[in-house]
C-alpha cells in the first residue's frame, strides 16, 4: 500500500488502484443504505455484491471474518458489518459515515409509518393490510433460516449446533449469551485441536454465492493498514466518548425523570437491550414483545408483528421494529406531550441507544480481531457461534409461525420445559392459507420481497372487503 505513513491512509491499495476517497465511499454506503431491503441475509448479500465483488475493497475471507466477528456481537450484524468495514477503508470516521447511512433511510421510513399506524392502525382495512403483512413476513424469516443456514451448517457437527441451540431455546427458554459462549467455546477448542470440522472453511451463504473474490484482486490485499492497527490510547479515548454519548441521555432522563417516567423507561430498557441480546432482530424478536407487551404494557398482544411488518417495508436493519416499538410505548403515555410528539421523541431515543453501542463494539474490538484473522481457533469459534445463531433464528420463525396462524398460544411450563403450544382450536384457516402462499411465492417462485409484502397486503385488503377479515 503505497503513500501509507503511521494513521494515514493509503494513496494506492494492494491491487494498484487508486485508495476510494471518503467522498466516494459516502455514495457507496449510500447505495448499500437504499438497496438494504430483506433482513440480514439480504442486506449482507447486498453489502457484499458492492464492496467486495463490484468494488473489490476486501476479499471473501476477510468479509467473512468481519461478519463472524459481528455475529458474536450483540445487535445488528449487518449495520455493524458496514461500521467494521468503513472503518477498515476511512478509519473512525468511515465507519461513523458507514453506520449511519445505513440506519438513517430506515429510522426515517419506520417513523413515517409509525405515524400512520398510531393514527391509522385501528382501522379494520389498515389491521386488514398489515395481516397479509404479517404471512409474509413469516416466509421472509423462514428463508433467512435457510439462507444463513446453507453455508453456516456445512457439516454435520455445525448442523448439531444448530439444533442443539434451537432445542435449547425453543423447549427450556435457555439465554441467548449462554448458548453463544457454550458455541463459542467448543469451536474454539475444536479449532485449537485441528478439528476437520471446524478448521477451514466457514462462512455466510449469502456471501459465497458466484466466484470468489481473493485478496490479491482487493484494495486491501491481505495486510492490515496502519490506520487499522490497535492503537491502545486511540481505541481507549474512542470507547469512552462513545459509552458517554450512549449513557449520558439515560442516566439524564432517569436523575430527572425517575424510573417510572415512560422515556426513562425506554432508554434504560433498549440499553440493557444493546448490551445483551444477541443474534440481530430476528433473535431479538421475542425478548422484546415480551417486554414490551407483558411488562411496560407499550404494545398490545400481535402489534410486535405488525411492527416488524413495518420494519420489513423499508431499508435498513430490521431492528429499527424496535423504534416502532419506542413510539408506539412513548405515544400510549405522552405525559405533558402531544402524543404525536412523544411518540417522535420516543422513537429516536430508542434508536440512539440501540444503535450507539454498536459503534463502540466495533471500534474497540475490530483493531484486535483484524490482527487475529490468522487464528485458526478464533476463525472455528466465530463459525461455531454463526452456527449456533441459526438455531436461535429457526426458533422465531417457529415462534411467528405459531403467532401468526393461531390465535391463542399457552406456554407448557413443567419438568424443566418451556414450550409455546397452540390451541388447536383456535386456528385461522385464511392465515394457514395465505402462510402457504407466501412460502411457496417465496422459495419456489423466488418472488422478491417487494413484491411479496405488497401482494400479501393487498390479499389482506382483499379480505376485508370481501367481508372475511376477522371471520
Amino acid at each position: 500500500m503505497s503513500g501509507e505513513a503511521q494513521g494515514q491512509l493509503p494513496t494506492v491499495g494492494a491491487d494498484g488502484r487508486p485508495w476510494p476517497t471518503l467522498r466516494e465511499a459516502l455514495v457507496v454506503w449510500a447505495r448499500v443504505a437504499l438497496l438494504s431491503f430483506g433482513g440480514p441475509a439480504g442486506q449482507i448479500a447486498v453489502m457484499h455484491r458492492i464492496v467486495v465483488v463490484e468494488k473489490k475493497w476486501l476479499g471473501e475471507e476477510r468479509f467473512l471474518h468481519a461478519l463472524n466477528f459481528c455475529m458474536l456481537l450483540p445487535g445488528p450484524e449487518a449495520q455493524q458489518l458496514t461500521v467494521y468495514i468503513g472503518w477498515l477503508m476511512h478509519r473512525w470516521l468511515g465507519g461513523l459515515i458507514a453506520g449511519i447511512l445505513f440506519v438513517l433511510p430506515g429510522a426515517i421510513a419506520v417513523l413515517i409509518l409509525s405515524y400512520i399506524y398510531a393514527l391509522y392502525g385501528k382501522v379494520d382495512f389498515v389491521s386488514a393490510a398489515f395481516f397479509g403483512l404479517k404471512a409474509a413476513v413469516l416466509a421472509i424469516v423462514l428463508q433467512a433460516v435457510v439462507r444463513i443456514g446453507s453455508k453456516a451448517l456445512r457439516n454435520a457437527a455445525m448442523t448439531s449446533l444448530a439444533a442443539l441451540s434451537f432445542i435449547a431455546i425453543f423447549a427450556f427458554a435457555a439465554p441467548f449469551p449462554a448458548i453463544i459462549l457454550a458455541a463459542g467455546a467448543i469451536g474454539y477448542f475444536a479449532g485449537r485441536a485441528g478439528h476437520p470440522a471446524f478448521v477451514g472453511g466457514g462462512g455466510h451463504g449469502s456471501a459465497a454465492k458466484g466466484k470468489i473474490v481473493q485478496a490479491g484482486e482487493t484494495i486491501l490485499g491481505e495486510g492490515v493498514p496502519h490506520h487499522a492497527r490497535p492503537e491502545n490510547a486511540r481505541v481507549v479515548n474512542i470507547a469512552v466518548l462513545l459509552s458517554v454519548l450512549w449513557l449520558a441521555p439515560v442516566i439524564a432522563l432517569l436523575a430527572l425523570l425517575g424510573p417510572d417516567n415512560v422515556f426513562a423507561d425506554i432508554s434504560l430498557f433498549f440499553s440493557k437491550m444493546a448490551v445483551v441480546t444477541f443474534g440481530g432482530a430476528y433473535a431479538v424478536l421475542a425478548y422484546v414483545a415480551q417486554a414490551a407487551v407483558d411488562t411496560y404494557g407499550w404494545l398490545a398482544p400481535g402489534e410486535m408483528l405488525d411492527g416488524l411488518g413495518l420494519a420489513e417495508t423499508t431499508p435498513g436493519p430490521l431492528i429499527m421494529v424496535t423504534q416502532f416499538v419506542g413510539f408506539m410505548g412513548a405515544f400510549r403515555d405522552p405525559g405533558t406531550l402531544s402524543p404525536l410528539a412523544a411518540g417522535t421523541l420516543g422513537a429516536a431515543l430508542t434508536t440512539w441507544v440501540t444503535f450507539a453501542p454498536c459503534f463502540l463494539w466495533i471500534f474497540l474490538g475490530a483493531p484486535y480481531v483484524e490482527r487475529l484473522r490468522g487464528s485458526e481457533a478464533l476463525s472455528a469459534a466465530l463459525g461455531a457461534i454463526t452456527a449456533a445463531v441459526v438455531g436461535v433464528i429457526l426458533n422465531l420463525a417457529v415462534w411467528f409461525a405459531l403467532h401468526v396462524v393461531f390465535d391463542k398460544v399457552e406456554t407448557f411450563e413443567k419438568f424443566g420445559l418451556h414450550l409455546a403450544v397452540p390451541d388447536p382450536a383456535s386456528i385461522d384457516v385464511y392465515a394457514l392459507v395465505l402462510v402457504a402462499a407466501a412460502i411457496f411465492s417465496q422459495f419456489r417462485l423466488k418472488i422478491s420481497m417487494m413484491w411479496l409484502l405488497a401482494a400479501a397486503a393487498a390479499i389482506g385488503l382483499g379480505l376485508h372487503f370481501a367481508g372475511l377479515f376477522g371471520v
